[in-house]
């Protein structure tokens, strides 16, 4: 692997490890709230679940509504929601948010930011406990487990 797929890989473990506490595969198949898990990976499973006071669709590694999920499935971005489809439909939001060369260069510093709106669970977001310097050490961990520097 190249350096930036490298730090992408890297940075996709960091977005489960902040949306689930755990970088775990098995965090692809988790509902909202992290209580349910789903193993039909044909369609989204957009089942509805209300947790810390809120109800949500989100699902999988990423917490993809099923809107997004449906949208990107429409304009041919993902086919299902598997491993492979969740990372492609994330990767295509660090894009969308113009997050992804900041990522691929390594600069966290620059990407997370610009994700804030699209992962509350990132440093500085509205339903993070992670601090700036949490998510360097994660990052760099994770770039190091996967052969990077």
């Amino acid at each position: 692997m190249s350096t930036e797929e490298i730090n992408v890989a890297a940075f996709l473990r960091f977005i489960r490890y902040a949306e689930h506490q755990s970088d775990d595969d098995k965090v692809y198949f988790l509902l909202y709230g992290g209580q349910q898990r789903f193993t039909d990976t044909n369609l989204h499973p957009n089942k509805a679940i209300t947790a810390w006071g809120h109800t949500s669709t989100a699902a999988g590694a990423y917490q993809i509504l099923y809107s997004t999920w449906k949208e990107a499935k429409d304009k041919g971005v993902v086919i299902d929601f598997s491993k492979a489809s969740q990372d492609k439909l994330a990767i295509s939001k660090l894009r969308s948010r113009r997050a992804l060369s900041y990522i691929e260069a390594g600069d966290i510093d620059r990407a997370i930011p610009l994700l804030r709106n699209e992962w509350t669970s990132m440093p500085g977001a509205k339903q993070s406990a992670m601090s700036m310097s949490t998510a360097h050490e994660l990052f760099k961990k994770y770039v190091a487990e996967l052969g990077g520097k």
